[in-house]
């Protein structure tokens, strides 16, 4: 797929744009030379965090996803073009803060979602694709009675795909399983043509430290014990960078109306993941041999934790051509780096200290 071609000069509309993944993405359309318009959340500073290196490069919209008079003005300027692609990346995404702040984790992600459909159709807007960032944890853990269902792999792990039963355990997971359907319901209603995707378990430089990748890192950067929850739960974890070119496969070659699923293909217990970044880490000479100590107040609450999470992206591969590129341990060095030269960007956010 010639993406280059394909996003010059185009119009892209991102909401999200100043997260982590978020920026990630505004980097590669900046990169191919798209004509992108960023929506991130109004504060009394108007600082960006994540793309303030673009700021010259991008038109900044300001406002509020659960304000629909701010997306609507906002997406207003997708008025002039007939063939813009409209990335929705804005979420709260935590999936343990979705237990402290369930009523604005379902503002965010599902009354922000329809403010932003609604808005495309009030404005008769004329797109060309658009995205709704779904999530993994929808799928939570194998229900018996859907066990049938499911397509398992040969060593009888559970292989979740585009046609796997959701069984959504969060908040978190319940407001972006709406925010699917909401997307769907909009396509065969008015006939946008719109497309879900679930990215797998994403980890990379920027990324929020209370996430489990940020975590270990940044412990493990600061002192001599590695404070983590339930290391049991194994996950698909997904370099961001692959992560955007699927968002960029799904939008440029995804069919409207469809749903995508995509990862790294493999998955790992949180305990050998920590392990390998402590490792990889140690190498590298950043530490020297941490503690892995798990804490129970860390662990998820009752029993909302995942218990495995792995992708088959078939679908997308075989229409696309998309395919991980980026390996673990690739992956997390390039991680570490960032967060090693980056103390200034997350020291006041981690949740350990």
């Amino acid at each position: 797929m010639d993406i280059s071609n394909a996003l010059a000069e185009r119009p892209v509309f991102v909401t999200g744009a100043d997260g982590f993944v978020g920026s990630h993405l505004v980097d590669t359309l900046v990169d191919h030379g798209a004509n992108v318009h960023v929506f991130v959340r109004a504060t009394s500073s108007g600082e960006l965090h994540n793309i303030r290196h673009r700021s010259e490069d991008v038109t900044v919209h300001r406002g509020d996803l659960r304000d629909k008079h701010s997306v609507e003005e906002a997406l207003s300027v997708l008025q002039d073009y007939d063939d813009s692609l409209i990335f929705h990346l804005g979420a709260q995404a935590h999936v343990g803060e979705s237990w402290d702040r369930p009523y604005d984790t379902i503002d965010s992600n599902v009354v922000g979602t329809l403010n932003l459909l609604q808005s495309v159709v009030d404005l008769d807007l004329d797109i060309a694709k658009f995205d709704t960032a779904g999530t993994s944890e929808e799928y939570g853990n194998v229900s018996e009675e859907h066990r049938e269902n499911h397509d398992f792999a040969e060593d009888g792990r559970v292989l979740l795909s585009e046609r796997s039963p959701v069984n959504p355990t969060s908040i978190y997971a319940t407001s972006k399983l709406a925010a699917d359907f909401l997307t769907m319901n909009f396509h065969d209603a008015y006939g946008l043509p719109t497309v879900t995707t679930r990215m797998f378990n994403n980890y990379g430089p920027r990324q929020n430290p209370r996430y489990i990748t940020g975590t270990i890192i940044t412990q493990a950067l600061e002192r001599e014990i590695v404070e983590l929850g339930n290391l049991t739960p194994k996950r698909d974890m997904c370099y961001v960078q692959d992560g955007v070119r699927g968002h960029l496969h799904v939008a440029l070659g995804g069919n409207p109306g469809e749903q995508y699923v995509y990862g790294y293909g493999e998955n790992v217990s949180m305990r050998e993941w920590t392990e390998t970044i402590l490792r990889v880490g140690s190498e590298e000479g950043y530490w020297d041999d941490p503690e892995i100590v798990q804490d129970e107040d860390r662990y998820r609450p009752g029993d909302s934790d995942v218990e495995e999470l792995l992708v088959g992206h078939e679908k997308l591969t075989q229409e696309t051509g998309w395919e991980p590129q980026v390996d673990w341990e690739e992956g997390i060095r390039r991680t570490i780096d960032w967060y090693a030269d980056h103390k200034e960007r997350w020291w006041g956010r981690v949740d350990w200290r």
